[in-house]
């Protein structure tokens, strides 16, 4: 197998004391429970891809895969290996090598022929009946939120429309996040950057608003490796945060989920909470496990995609977590679908996206 990738993240590697602290809070060794599935042992894993003592057979890919990249053993790491990068690069390895899931190369061939891992053919135009046009904000739906969960882009809209923002949407592709965490080169992702930074420029945006974690990371931490951004890229929450908005009463109990790739990927953690404590009537309480320590849902690194009962039993256990409120909201549409599978049928918790219920509270004239 090539090891073009892990050889730049050897030293990387041999930081990894062994030490085991990671296993404390590893949502995947929590349920599959052996050592090859913590962050130790797949730095050990990834060091024997990279001297060639062991084979990428299908034991050791499993184990690489079982990752959903939510960086919190990064976070208990006494010394602050960086465990996602190492796999993500151990991955772009296997993928070099001409190793790739059937899952994963579905997912593939549906971006590089329709724009978006979901296999669906209609345009952004088509979804949404708007074309895009010069305006000083663009909303960057991304995929999950205009083929799976269009009540979120839809709610964002429909914001826009109510503050009255000179706003468009986007001729936009998949952001190439699911590319970038299952293994694809930066060449590929490089391709999907250069086009969505392409359709942005076009409309002469200056501030690009995501609803999506995922979409929002790759705009902040990876597009800026192949281009300088003319543009600022925010979520959704960070902008509402800074206006002044007018919303209805909302007498419920609720708690909030930070999902990964803006919580320990981008810090961003203080703005849906600011933007929840506007809402009046709200009783607001933390789960056990939130901010920087908060659990993953379970979707990421595309886990979901090939470990689906995996995922299932993480989300199953945040779930649990969040029982202690009416509402459990969160601010991407991957963790709104993920939890939304851990919901046992006897439960009574709402999953919503933070952005459609301040749509419903946004009171205008």
């Amino acid at each position: 197998m090539r090891a073009d990738n892990l050889k730049e993240w050897k030293k990387e590697m041999l930081n990894c004391t062994q030490c085991g602290f990671c296993k404390e809070i590893c949502p995947i060794f929590d349920k599959v429970e052996w050592d090859s599935s913590v962050a130790r042992g797949k730095m050990a894993l990834c060091y024997g891809l990279y001297a060639g003592d062991i084979e990428p057979d299908e034991s050791v890919l499993e184990r690489l895969y079982q990752c959903t990249t939510c960086a919190d053993c990064t976070r208990r790491c006494p010394s602050s290996t960086k465990v996602v990068e190492v796999v993500e690069a151990a991955r772009k390895d296997i993928v070099a090598s001409g190793i790739v899931g059937s899952t994963h190369r579905k997912i593939a061939e549906s971006i590089a022929t329709l724009g978006n891992p979901f296999g669906e053919g209609k345009s952004r135009r088509e979804l949404f009946g708007e074309d895009p046009h010069p305006a000083r904000i663009a909303y960057f739906t991304g995929c999950s939120a205009a083929y799976r969960n269009k009540e979120t882009s839809m709610a964002g809209i429909s914001i826009l429309k109510k503050l009255g923002a000179d706003y468009t949407l986007l001729d936009e592709v998949c952001c190439g996040s699911v590319l970038g965490r299952i293994g694809f080169s930066d060449e590929v992702i490089r391709n999907q950057a250069e086009a969505n930074i392409k359709a942005i420029e076009d409309t002469g945006a200056e501030i690009v608003l995501f609803s999506c974690a995922g979409c929002l990371r790759m705009f902040r931490k990876e597009y800026p490796r192949f281009k300088d951004l003319p543009f600022k890229s925010m979520h959704f929450v960070e902008w509402l945060s800074e206006q002044e908005l007018d919303l209805k009463p909302f007498n419920r109990t609720v708690t909030y989920h930070d999902p990964c790739h803006i919580g320990r990927h981008l810090g961003i953690y203080d703005a849906p909470r600011e933007l929840i404590n506007m809402i009046s009537g709200i009783e607001f309480v933390e789960m056990e496990d939130s901010r920087e320590s908060a659990s993953c849902c379970g979707g990421g690194g595309g886990v979901r995609s090939q470990f689906p009962e995996i995922s299932q039993q993480i989300a199953s256990k945040r779930v649990k977590q969040a029982e202690i409120a009416d509402v459990l909201l969160t601010t991407c549409p991957f963790c709104v679908n993920n939890l939304t599978l851990g919901l046992s049928e006897d439960s009574t918790l709402e999953i919503r996206d933070l952005l459609e219920i301040i749509d419903e509270l946004l009171d205008v004239e």
